[in-house]
């Protein structure tokens, strides 16, 4: 049995709040999981509620396990048998096997995974469609997903552009639809979409399961979409009896279609809501505290709440302004040797927040120049990922054009006439031939049986490279060509052509952007440049280094972690390095000038800022490469929300690229902007 008195004041009334609709902001590090535990543990054994009437719904099946095994730890095994811990899609599933046959289903339904789901939209899309493609299924699978999780029905479903895909989503969905329940299957949002349905068309059925779980929590509550939503507030009906846990303030996850406003909504929607606010940090140090809530009060659409410490101030944070992006790699790498050396630190309790994935390259980079391990948390390796391989695969191909597993990963991308069924025949002629593919490329003529617009594509492929192979033997002109090259590849149209969403498209050819950045770097620091010093360089780095997708063995490593302000919620770290401090990179470019949501880029902030334990390092670059072209940057907004005396600044030594006089200039208007941001 736990003791009430180990509790802080609010925690002890979150914990004994029993009846009635309670939400509990859980600000972070404000110990929300302890809360949630013991709060299931006082209605086992205060309240000698029965374990089969207890409700605990999380978004992971890992939160969901975890949870139960905190529980069992306090009470024992056999004192929760019966009780359900379980995530959105598991507890439909439940309802959904016991009831389905109210829908028009048998008991025994499929529910089709992505594969399934993709190749029954390509069957119907054929119908319309003679050469519809996998992309296109995907890119329509999306937007059923999109319109399920609004609760919107087929028949309601209307294209809100113009655009192709959306026009035949609103073909294909009621098709779709209409062909699961001919084959008795569900999608994976159909679990949530179906629940309602049932829950609201037999209310014998909803008043049942509203009995039966009687006392409901829900963790994470800021991250509900409309559907989520629906369903949690038929159960709660009746008795009322909904606990909630989430923190506005940690609301990040827009792009999946989470609406903060439920949270924020929660008391006018539950009239008679006790509120209670878990402020107390015991993360963080005094400071790092100070600094998020003077970023999050910004916000306009919040509950208003400020997290505070009992351990003291701490160290101040220290914002380093670095000349660029690589200058921002070297400063952080040479904190990470002076602070292991200064405090006994491991390498394990570092880590480099950023924006978005595409920043991780200087600092992947520069930790493998300096032999320090390193986890990449939530994305591959730079030059592992597909974008980038291709290009690197073309500069591969330049350099030794008998390089064919290469030259065959290019061959026909992006697409040029060259299928799968024309490269078969050039690689058994080849083979026939005893010559290599290359040379049967320069002479496509030989193999007789290809159409006449194969071997046209042949003949520009292999000028294009003959073409391209000379350029870059001119060492300093390196990278004006690679340049070019993807201008005349038309590679980013390529992947806005294969992307079903328009972010992952974005993201994948700031990928592509940062190799110029690489190659860039690399004539900077190389005095005798070429093509093949930057291909070993590329190889080195690409050579070895954490390849393990699991998030727990990565962070269970001795190695500095990387990962994005979005993957990083929920964990903790005695030293962070949030950098990219720039205006277009925290906040981002596309939530300043096409989603003009800013509350959510300020909440990555926080969010990003409370991560740290004990020390907070901000970096910001002077200038940033944009398609290996340095640009002048300006200071993200959110440093000015941030109260001067908290914050240590320094400079960088690395001087800006250019002449003296541009140098000077340079340096001057910065220190002018920052001097004008913190005295606003």
């Amino acid at each position: 049995m736990f003791d009430l008195n180990s509790l802080n004041p609010q925690q002890r009334a979150a914990v004994s709040h029993t009846e009635g609709p309670l939400l509990l902001l859980a600000g972070a590090g404000s110990g929300k999981t302890r809360v949630i535990t013991c709060r299931i543990v006082y209605l086992l054994q205060q309240r000698g509620v029965s374990p089969r009437q207890l409700l605990a719904v999380t978004f992971t099946n890992k939160a969901a396990r975890e949870m139960r095994e905190r529980v069992e730890e306090m009470v024992g095994g056999k004192a929760v048998r019966g009780m359900v811990i379980a995530t959105f899609h598991s507890l439909c599933v439940r309802i959904l096997k016991a009831n389905i046959e109210r829908l028009g289903y048998k008991k025994n339904f499929s529910i089709y995974a992505a594969s399934d789901q993709q190749q029954l939209v390509r069957r119907l899309l054929r119908d319309e469609i003679a050469d519809a493609t996998g992309k296109d299924a995907e890119q329509i699978l999306w937007q059923i997903s999109a319109a399920k999780n609004r609760l919107v029905t087929p028949g309601e479903f209307q294209s809100s552009s113009r655009d192709p895909v959306s026009c035949m989503t609103a073909l294909i969905y009621p098709r779709y639809q209409k062909e699961l329940k001919a084959y008795n299957a569900v999608d994976f949002d159909d679990l949530l979409v179906l629940t309602v349905k049932l829950l609201e068309k037999n209310p014998d059925l909803l008043e049942h399961y509203q009995q039966l779980f009687r006392y409901q929590m829900v963790d994470e509550y800021q991250d509900t979409n409309p559907v989520q939503y629906r369903l949690l507030k038929l159960l709660a009906g009746g008795h009322g009896n909904l606990c909630v846990v989430g923190d506005d303030d940690q609301s990040i996850y827009g792009f999946r279609g989470a609406d903060v406003e439920t949270i924020l909504n929660f008391e006018r929607d539950f009239p008679g809501t006790r509120l209670i606010k878990l402020e107390q940090n015991y993360r963080s140090t005094g400071n790092i505290l100070a600094a998020a809530n003077a970023v999050i009060k910004n916000n306009r659409k919040r509950k208003e709440k400020a997290l505070w410490t009992a351990d003291g101030a701490g160290n101040l944070i220290d914002y380093l302004i670095c000349a660029d992006d690589e200058d921002e790699a070297c400063r952080v790498i040479e904190r990470i040797h002076a602070e292991r050396g200064r405090h006994q630190l491991e390498y394990a309790d570092f880590a480099i927040l950023y924006r978005t994935n595409s920043q991780s390259r200087s600092f992947e980079e520069q930790l493998r120049y300096e032999n320090i391990p390193y986890v990449l948390i939530g994305g591959q390796q730079f030059f592992e990922r597909k974008e980038v391989k291709d290009i690197i695969a073309y500069l591969k191909v330049l350099l030794n054009p008998f390089d064919e597993v290469n030259l065959l990963r290019i061959l026909n991308y992006p697409k040029r006439n060259i299928g799968a069924g024309s490269a078969d025949k050039l690689i058994r002629y080849s083979a026939e031939a005893e010559e290599p593919l290359w040379t049967i490329l320069q002479q496509s003529e030989r193999v007789a049986d290809l159409k006449p617009r194969t071997h046209e594509a042949i003949a520009q492929f292999v000028a294009l490279l003959e073409c391209y192979r000379q350029r870059f033997q001119q060492p300093r002109e390196m990278l004006e060509t690679l340049r070019e090259m993807l201008e005349e590849l038309k590679l980013a149209e390529e992947i806005y052509r294969q992307e079903n969403d328009p972010q992952k498209a974005r993201r994948r050819i700031e990928n592509q952007a940062e190799v110029l950045n690489a190659m860039a770097s690399y004539l900077e620091r190389d005095p005798e440049p070429s093509l093949a010093g930057f291909l070993d360089k590329v190889s080195l780095l690409d050579d070895d280094g954490p390849k393990q997708n699991d998030k727990e063995k990565k962070l269970a490593q001795n190695a500095v972690t990387l990962m994005s302000l979005h993957s990083s919620k929920g964990l903790e770290f005695p030293v962070v390095f949030l950098v990219g401090m720039e205006e277009g990179v925290l906040p981002h470019k596309k939530s300043i000038y096409e989603t003009f949501d800013i509350d959510e880029e300020r909440r990555l902030c926080y969010v990003g800022i409370t991560r740290a334990q004990r020390q907070l390092v901000l970096l910001g670059a002077q200038q940033r490469r944009k398609y290996g072209q340095l640009e002048q940057r300006e200071p993200s907004r959110f440093l000015v929300e941030i109260p001067q005396e908290l914050l240590t600044r320094s400079a960088g030594d690395k001087p800006p690229v250019g002449t003296p006089a541009e140098q000077e200039q340079s340096a001057s208007n910065f220190f002018s902007g920052i001097s004008q941001l913190f005295g606003d």
